[in-house]
């Protein structure tokens, strides 16, 4: 079976893990999201129960109509007391956990949040259950955090270099994990790929304003 991990569209706030809307971005880069992987045979939707990814799952589900459920399990890694703030406050307030997670020695949670492995360890569950369930082609609309921990954690990485695995994924770029059943494992096929939106570069990170 096939696993498109999609990271959500662009949501209405710069702030920390704030559990806000899509801005209008956020909702063309979901419907280009949609349009790609109409004919992929997508049989069932999953995603965070935070509105960015709800919202990015609605808005793709337009092109495959099919059933959409929740799992908590996969909202975002926890910044713990980073959440709510602005880069410019956490670059401040939080410069010395910065500069330690910058050496990837160890995968020391951020402050008051989560690690990669807290992350591992809650989403396991749920994708080995979503592996076993007989679909074929799964949609997963989660977060940034989780596709990379989990993306380390299927390559066998160190969990403390989580972080090399794109310095940001694009809103709405597809990961693609395929299970064995028979090793009982999943391969990466593809990483990030963002191919929809390369046609509207206002709409790749890059081009983020904070005027949104």
């Amino acid at each position: 079976m096939k696993l498109y991990l999609i990271r959500h569209g662009r949501q209405s706030s710069k702030l920390c893990n704030v559990d806000v809307d899509l801005c209008e971005a956020g909702y063309q880069q979901a419907a280009l999201l949609g349009q790609r992987l109409a004919g992929e045979g997508i049989q069932i939707v999953f995603s965070s129960g935070l509105k960015r990814a709800i919202q990015t799952a609605q808005a793709a589900n337009l092109y495959w109509n099919v059933a959409h459920y929740m799992y908590p399990e996969l909202r975002e890694i926890s910044f713990g007391e980073m959440e709510g703030l602005s880069d410019a406050d956490i670059a401040l307030r939080f410069a010395d956990f910065k500069a330690e997670q910058q050496k990837m020695e160890y995968d020391i949670p951020y402050p008051g949040g989560e690690s990669a492995g807290d992350v591992v360890r809650r989403v396991i569950p749920v994708f080995r259950q979503i592996a076993e369930s007989g679909y074929e082609r799964v949609a997963v609309i989660t977060h940034g955090g989780v596709i990379r921990s989990m993306v380390a954690h299927y390559m066998g990485m160190d969990l403390a270099k989580w972080r090399t695995l794109g310095a940001n994924l694009e809103n709405c770029s597809i990961t693609e994990l395929e299970w064995n059943p028979g090793l009982r494992r999943f391969t990466l096929e593809r990483f990030n790929d963002y191919a929809h939106l390369l046609a509207y570069p206002e709409l790749l990170r890059s081009a983020w304003s904070d005027r949104e």
